[in-house]
């Protein structure tokens, strides 16, 4: 089990207490505080992009990120790629999946995912390790465990395709407010906010 400690809107001093106290990784929604805390923070702790990713931003963190959880259309796949292959290395990500179909969040139908893996199969400098979704903001347990339940059923599909190219060790799903759940239901990464950074 990983916990990405989610860093937004936390000053640099608290994140670096949080990896005193044990933090291994950060997770940051934005690009200019990956890159801003990336330089100011210096420690040996992993970065994690867990929020959405702007092709055109991928110039600033492609080479700080041990993990991209958001990987969400070709136009990113190619970019990241591209990066990847200009400056030999293999970029790890994650397929971000709208389990709940909710029209305010980012990510992939689960329809799409598997013809998705499909065209960036052949893309040599970024690796697909597995999946990653948003639960909606709600207290109804039978509909959390619905929509992660739903990620983990799509990771035993992409099983079964046996595909060579990609892994799918992780599952990142889960938040403050639901990783309990989501770690009954087969998360192994859950992205923790404010349950470590009181506000």
């Amino acid at each position: 089990m990983e916990i990405v400690a989610v860093t937004k809107y936390v000053e640099v001093a608290q994140v670096k207490e949080a990896i005193d106290l044990g933090i291994k990784n950060i997770g940051e929604n934005r690009t200019n505080e990956l890159c801003k805390k990336y330089e100011e923070v210096n420690q040996p702790v992993n970065f994690h992009m867990i929020g959405h990713l702007q092709t055109n931003k991928v110039r600033d963190i492609y080479d700080k990120v041990k993990l991209v959880h958001s990987l969400d259309r070709i136009s990113l796949a190619k970019e990241l790629d591209r990066r990847g292959r200009l400056n030999n290395l293999i970029i790890n990500t994650l397929i971000q999946v709208n389990i709940a179909e909710e029209e305010s969040k980012f990510g992939l139908s689960k329809e799409d995912v598997l013809p998705f893996i499909e065209k960036i199969i052949g893309f040599n400098n970024i690796k697909i390790q597995g999946l990653m979704t948003i639960a909606p903001y709600t207290k109804d347990e039978k509909q959390l465990r619905s929509v992660f339940r739903g990620l983990y059923k799509l990771r035993e599909d992409i099983n079964r395709r046996n595909y060579k190219e990609i892994s799918t060790d992780y599952l990142s799903m889960g938040m403050t407010n639901d990783y309990q759940i989501a770690v009954e239901e087969g998360a192994n990464i859950v992205r923790i906010g404010s349950g470590i950074f009181k506000k």
